[in-house]
């Protein structure tokens, strides 16, 4: 039984890095984003309302998820919500179509195309019910955002969109990991959720749950040997703070230097972020306050280097407008806002919605976050962790394996006596 020690010892091991149903066992709550009851209490007047109603009765195109600079997504995100407020049945229809456009239309592009836009055709479906709405469609779309989410498009070194969230800390990595949660929510995939929760969590600083990003410069780190997504709270680099930024993206601009070069990546890398944490949020994860408050201490970063330098690329531009609304409304912060705002990359419409996302406090049940551990670090991470199949596969298949592990030892240990005489007459090999 000694001998046995090792193996189930590396067993536990192994489930420990799994999140396992327990660690999500209360059942995911309705609404990927936005509940369709909270949508009903929005206003159907104001310029916010105006630019969605207009936007929904437009013609939507064709869908492209090889296009990172598609609006499709946002179209039939914005003909969802007025479906859904309305009760137009003409635009439901329309929206489950574009839904439906989307499917294999993420062939020959790159992770970051398909992480930018398929969060809006997930909430599109939620928000019309696709499931009783149509359900041959509902499960032609379950199918594909199922494999999806693993499909190998470029580039090499993040080839999915669930190792492009666990490698890229920057606007990439963000924007996948949104991707991915609606997609788990969606298909009520508590275990992915969990690990991509730990993921999250681990970017916004907490790097004993998560620090498997592999990072570009680090000059813009607080602390170069311990690179995060967003640095800690009263960080200073040279005298000045940098206390809220996101250092994998203000070092595409330049390395660190005060003032620093204009650049909007910090921004495209917040709209994925707020759009993680108002998915997580939605499902128990008290993800708004993680990082003491790392989401709105980057907002205020930003908006304080846009007065102190003046440059507009800090200054939430157009396409990035919404993100200000969804960070008021949560943290009660007065930053800069404006409406109509524009949508983003696969979300936007929170000059809308806002009124009923208020507060930081996660929803429905409390969901613990647990570590992954560096021996399931997608390859390419800080640590250089193998790929190893524990991240992909369940608990119950670990054990089986284990228990495969053992009979097969039991057996040899029963074989090798005849195995011994056998070899005492024959060729040696």
């Amino acid at each position: 039984m000694r001998r046995l020690a090792p193996v189930l010892a590396a067993c536990v091991l192994a489930l420990a890095a799994v999140p396992t149903a327990d660690a999500a066992a209360a059942p995911l709550r309705s609404g990927v984003w936005i509940s369709r009851a909270d949508l009903k209490k929005l206003p159907m007047r104001g310029a916010a309302w105006s630019q969605l109603d207009r936007m929904a009765h437009e013609t939507l195109g064709h869908a492209d998820l090889s296009n990172q600079d598609s609006d499709h997504d946002v179209r039939v995100l914005a003909t969802a919500m007025v479906a859904e407020r309305t009760g137009n049945q003409k635009l439901r229809k329309k929206a489950a179509a574009g839904v439906m456009d989307a499917i294999g239309t993420e062939k020959g592009g790159r992770t970051l195309s398909l992480a930018r836009g398929l969060i809006a055709y997930v909430v599109a479906a939620d928000l019309i019910d696709l499931r009783h709405f149509d359900q041959g469609k509902d499960r032609a779309f379950r199918a594909w955002l199922t494999d999806v989410r693993r499909e190998k498009l470029s580039p090499s070194q993040n080839p999915t969109l669930i190792a492009t969230h666990e490698l890229r800390p920057n606007n990439w990595g963000t924007h996948a990991g949104a991707s991915r949660i609606a997609a788990d929510v969606y298909l009520g995939d508590r275990t992915d959720l969990a690990r991509a929760a730990a993921v999250f969590k681990g970017w916004l600083g907490d790097r004993s749950v998560y620090h498997g990003f592999s990072y570009g410069g680090k000059s813009w780190q607080s602390d170069a040997a311990a690179p995060v997504g967003v640095d800690p709270t009263g960080a200073t680099k040279e005298g000045v703070s940098i206390d809220g930024a996101l250092p994998d993206d203000m070092r595409r601009g330049c390395a660190f230097k005060d003032p620093p070069c204009p650049t909007r990546y910090p921004w495209e890398a917040m709209q994925g972020a707020v759009e993680q944490a108002q998915l997580l949020s939605r499902q128990g994860y008290d993800a708004w306050n993680w990082g003491d408050q790392a989401l709105k201490r980057a907002g205020t970063y930003l908006f304080a280097l846009a007065r102190r330098t003046g440059q507009e690329d800090f200054n939430a531009p157009q396409g990035h407008a919404w993100v200000p609304w969804l960070l008021n409304a949560r943290y009660g912060t007065t930053m800069p806002q404006r409406s109509p705002a524009a949508p983003g990359k696969g979300m936007g419409f929170t000059d809308w919605t806002a009124p009923v996302q208020k507060g930081t406090a996660a929803q429905g049940a409390q969901r613990p976050v647990k570590r992954i551990l560096p021996g399931t670090y997608v390859r390419g991470g800080d640590d250089q962790g193998p790929l190893i199949a524990a991240a992909a596969i369940g608990g119950g298949a670990i054990l089986a394996a284990a228990a495969a592990v053992l009979l097969a030892r039991r057996a040899k240990r029963r074989r090798g006596p005849v195995r011994r005489r056998q070899a005492s007459v024959g060729p040696r090999a």
